[in-house]
């Protein structure tokens, strides 16, 4: 398998006033179809990261490959989940017709669009919401339509932020076992940012974690529990062990950031 992603002894500063260090000297591969979740402290860079693999903005040094092309714009063949979905959503506009925004600025046939779409509204579980409106949807449907809209258009690359931080805690743990086996399906290569240590675990092959400010690459886990996940596999010794050995790199890094401040 070859790699997909490639990060090389990347450096970011944020000019200005006061200039700052986000990010220094990270380096990493991800695999072809490979699902990578980074886990780190808050202000670490784990969201400048994904805009610099997404091409939105350049690194001050090193640089990031995909395909084997270095990146100096933005990637067609990529898409990008937020938080936010309430942002993101046209609340004028119904389910079907928000999932085939995306598909407008890719210039697809006009039939192609429709049968995309109402394919990637099945996928996400919404049939039969393709004429109801955002302000009808609980926070998990809408953040359904949002990934829809997503794999709509096929992405090679799916770039997550923290997408499930804003749902409460059952509809969390119904979207994670969604999204897996929509990679499952798609074989899409991921990458998710997330604060939570359990959801890095269930969802990713490989978990990343990142060192306090400017971020680092402290150690990456490699995930070794079946490719099927039920939910009930976090009740498992396997599981809460592999959380545990995440959780201790995580746990320093937090307390030496607040010490710092």
């Amino acid at each position: 398998m070859s790699a997909k992603i490639v990060v090389e002894n990347v450096t970011k500063v944020y000019e200005g006033k006061n200039q700052l260090l986000a990010l220094k000297d990270v380096s990493f591969q991800v695999m072809e179809k490979e699902f990578l979740v980074i886990i780190g402290p808050s202000g670490c860079g784990k969201s400048t990261l994904l805009s610099l693999i997404a091409g939105l903005m350049p690194p001050t040094e090193g640089r990031i490959l995909v395909d084997g092309q270095e990146v100096s714009g933005v990637i067609p063949r990529l898409g990008m989940v937020f938080q936010h979905y309430n942002r993101t959503l046209l609340l004028w506009k119904t389910v079907l017709e928000n999932v085939k925004m995306g598909l407008k600025y890719q210039r697809y046939p006009k039939d192609e669009m429709e049968s995309r779409a109402k394919s990637a509204i099945e996928l996400v579980g919404l049939r039969g919401f393709e004429d109801k409106y955002p302000y009808e949807l609980s926070g998990g449907m809408q953040q359904r339509v949002c990934i829809a809209r997503t794999l709509a258009y096929e992405p090679e690359i799916l770039l997550m932020d923290e997408p499930f931080g804003s749902v409460d805690a059952q509809t969390r743990e119904v979207l994670q076992a969604e999204l897996l086996n929509i990679w499952r399906t798609k074989k899409t290569t991921v990458v998710f940012v997330t604060h939570d240590v359990r959801e890095a675990i269930y969802l990713g092959e490989k978990v990343m974690v990142m060192g306090r400010r400017p971020g680092k690459v402290k150690k990456i886990i490699r995930v070794d529990l079946p490719p099927e996940r039920p939910l009930e596999v976090k009740t498992t010794p396997e599981f809460n062990r592999i959380v545990e050995e995440a959780w201790s790199l995580l746990r320093e890094e937090v307390i030496a950031a607040a010490r710092e401040g």
